[in-house]
């Protein structure tokens, strides 16, 4: 029995509490995702999925139903840590061929530099498998310029929340993930 999903969308959100589990919880409702049995899974983006918007995502789900995602999270308790949590995504140009997510958590990193990086990881790695030769010590918006003109990758985005730790102590929770979907709905 294969077990492909045919889409997929991001999503993220950021939680506040006391308690870390429920710090977590409050960053998974505000992703939209709490009411989910999530299952991990490890960063491949499936030939012919498509992207959907989060509230095209959203609106395909059932409380409690099982859903794959690739998930980053990242908490703190210290205040004013600055946290984040990113998803990248690389499509390959030719859709018969699979493609890359990768999950990065940092300390300290704004949401543009941890998402970029992300983003990068993803590209990096489709790149690698695709054969398009490029120097890993060059900036990813070199490598970018590299991945367009060989025409082989199509796209790379991210998603990604960043947040300062609460000020008094109380533990906050970033979560940014890919939720895959089976259904024709």
């Amino acid at each position: 029995m294969l077990i492909i999903p045919k889409k997929m969308f991001l999503t993220k959100g950021v939680g506040v509490d006391k308690e870390r589990l429920s710090s977590f919880e409050l960053a998974l409702r505000a992703a939209g995702i709490a009411g989910l049995n999530l299952v991990h899974v490890s960063s491949i983006f499936p030939p012919y999925c498509k992207l959907l918007s989060k509230k095209q995502g959203l609106s395909q789900l059932h409380p409690g139903e099982i859903a794959f995602c690739v998930m980053s999270r990242n908490d703190t308790n210290e205040p004013n840590r600055l946290i984040s949590a990113s998803v990248g995504l690389a499509i390959p140009n030719d859709r018969s061929q699979y493609g890359y997510l990768s999950e990065h958590e940092a300390y300290g990193m704004t949401e543009r530099k941890s998402g970029d990086y992300a983003e990068d990881l993803a590209a990096t790695m489709l790149a690698s498998t695709l054969g398009i030769e490029f120097d890993v010590d060059k900036s990813y918006d070199e490598k970018k310029e590299i991945y367009k003109i060989s025409g082989k990758i199509v796209r790379t985005t991210n998603i990604t929340q960043s947040a300062e730790g609460n000020k008094k102590g109380l533990w906050t929770t970033v979560v940014a993930a890919a939720v895959f979907l089976f259904d024709d709905d």
